[in-house]
């Protein structure tokens, strides 16, 4: 029986076929015309101002961090079901990861948890779209501007996704987006950072580019520390045709979600929920187990039947790592890390095929 795969890219090798030979004939790698092209395409998909390309959203959000003067004795509020990634840009900078809870529904930072945990120490919230769902993400928002805290968005998942209207990309103060080969939008590795901020766009034309500004009678003048988090121009095209069909990824990722619903709605599956302001992607599907469902061995007993699933994301402050510094377990998102899992979704997918195997393995767990 072949196997069903948790992703599969939206992109083909024939579609970039004719421009990647040119990018090749030419030896233009870098810094070139689908850098630029790609960074004003994703500004006006988004609505946002400004575009900076990265190598990934790790290093985006670092040098977000780096922007905001994040330093040892700060504090950056944290979402507490992400991928470590989040937290980690946080202690790599010597500051502490303040970890906030989030909803059992939508999976989002909870609001009420994040007035709790502001302090005269809090530098930055960093608040995430779990699984691109950007539910509530203008509420917090409105929060971090009554405080006058800066909000970094880590949409790593959720290009695509819109709240109230406004696409993700355009509401937080800083937007950092994921080209992960698990992405709906792939470039191998890389990542982008949108503001709308024209001194922030200045500073990451700077830093992004080794800490150079414009030239010297022989060269480049360098008048900042910088760094090389560039995107390649092969990258860069591969970005370019995928954002030309996103919308229309995102109607299919709808169209499969609603499969699953109505198959595993009975058997007590509770898929993530969004707002009904909301459009999400469906970076990834996510279902709770019902109670009494091992999420592991179901997961187990369906790589047996040749599908690939796994776990939902992860509970930060109870990794092994956190725990042991912190010891600040966060109950929901615990709670989640234990119940969730994540089911292959992509157009043509076998869904009823998949739902049988759940089925069938969640009676025997």
């Amino acid at each position: 029986m072949s196997q069903i795969r948790l992703m599969r890219p939206y992109i083909s090798f024939d579609e970039v076929e004719a421009e990647m030979r040119e990018i090749f004939d030419s030896g233009m790698f870098t810094r070139g015309q689908h850098v630029e092209a790609f960074r004003k395409e994703i500004c006006a998909y988004t609505g946002a101002k400004f575009t900076h390309l990265a190598t990934s959203a790790t290093t985006a959000l670092s040098v977000c961090l780096k922007l905001l003067g994040v330093a040892p004795g700060d504090e950056v509020i944290v979402s507490d079901f992400s991928f470590p990634a989040t937290a980690n840009v946080v202690e790599d900078l010597g500051a502490r990861p303040v970890f906030v809870d989030v909803s059992l529904d939508t999976y989002n930072m909870l609001p009420t948890a994040l007035r709790a945990r502001i302090s005269q120490k809090t530098k930055a919230v960093i608040a995430v779209d779990a699984f691109g769902n950007p539910s509530g993400m203008h509420e917090i928002a409105a929060i971090c501007k009554e405080y006058g805290v800066p909000l970094i968005e880590d949409a790593a998942c959720a290009i695509g996704s819109s709240e109230q209207g406004l696409r993700v990309g355009n509401i937080a103060d800083l937007t950092c987006f994921s080209f992960h080969p698990r992405k709906l939008l792939t470039t191998g590795e890389g990542g982008a950072i949108t503001t709308n901020s024209d001194d922030w766009a200045a500073w990451f034309d700077v830093k992004l580019n080794h800490g150079a500004s414009g030239m010297l009678g022989y060269g480049l003048d360098f008048i900042e520390q910088g760094y090389n988090y560039r995107l390649s121009e092969p990258q860069a095209l591969m970005g370019r045709v995928q954002l030309r069909k996103l919308d229309v990824i995102v109607v299919e990722r709808n169209e499969v979600r609603a499969e699953y619903v109505r198959l595993l709605d009975d058997a007590g599956f509770v898929p993530q929920q969004r707002a009904a302001n909301v459009v999400h992607n469906v970076q990834s599907l996510v279902f709770r187990v019902p109670q009494g469902v091992d999420r592991d061995a179901l997961i187990t007993g369906l790589r047996e039947d040749n599908i690939e699933t796994t776990i939902g994301t992860y509970c930060l402050s109870g990794t092994t790592y956190y725990r042991e510094r912190y010891a600040d377990v966060q109950s929901n998102a615990e709670r989640l890390q234990r119940e969730t899992i994540t089911l292959p979704c992509y157009q043509g997918v076998q869904v009823k095929r998949v739902c049988d195997a759940i089925l069938r393995r969640s009676i025997r767990a």
